[in-house]
């Protein structure tokens, strides 16, 4: 059974840092583009950032020098450390695990993330 468990989200004043987690199952791990998406209230999903197992990472223009994306293969996890962190942050952080060649795409249910002083 596939699993992505999120974790780490919570409340932080701007300018603070948080740590994101997804702990991913069921499901060959390195063989999968990792990402970060995020939605906020009455706004579409949006990628934050990407790591592919092997190669380039990718961000979003909106968090570039702030944000971090990262995977460990051997826990089949990855992470997203959040630093110097905006109230326009908030949002339900969801992590992805897709393998395009075959079409396959899958979600975990999110971990809110709340900006404010």
């Amino acid at each position: 059974q596939v699993q992505l468990v999120e974790s780490g989200g919570g409340l932080a004043q701007p300018g603070g840092s948080l740590r994101l987690s997804c702990a991913a199952s069921g499901f060959a791990f390195n063989g999968y583009v990792m990402s970060w998406y995020r939605q906020a209230p009455g706004k579409e999903r949006e990628l934050v950032a990407a790591i592919p197992s092997t190669g380039s990472r990718s961000y979003a223009d909106s968090v570039k020098g702030r944000f971090s994306i990262s995977r460990d293969n051997a826990k089949n996890t990855m992470y997203l450390q959040m630093n110097s962190l905006k109230t326009e942050d908030t949002a339900v952080y969801y992590c992805n695990a897709a393998y395009s060649v075959y079409g396959i795409t899958y979600w975990g249910k999110g971990t809110p993330v709340t900006v404010s002083a």
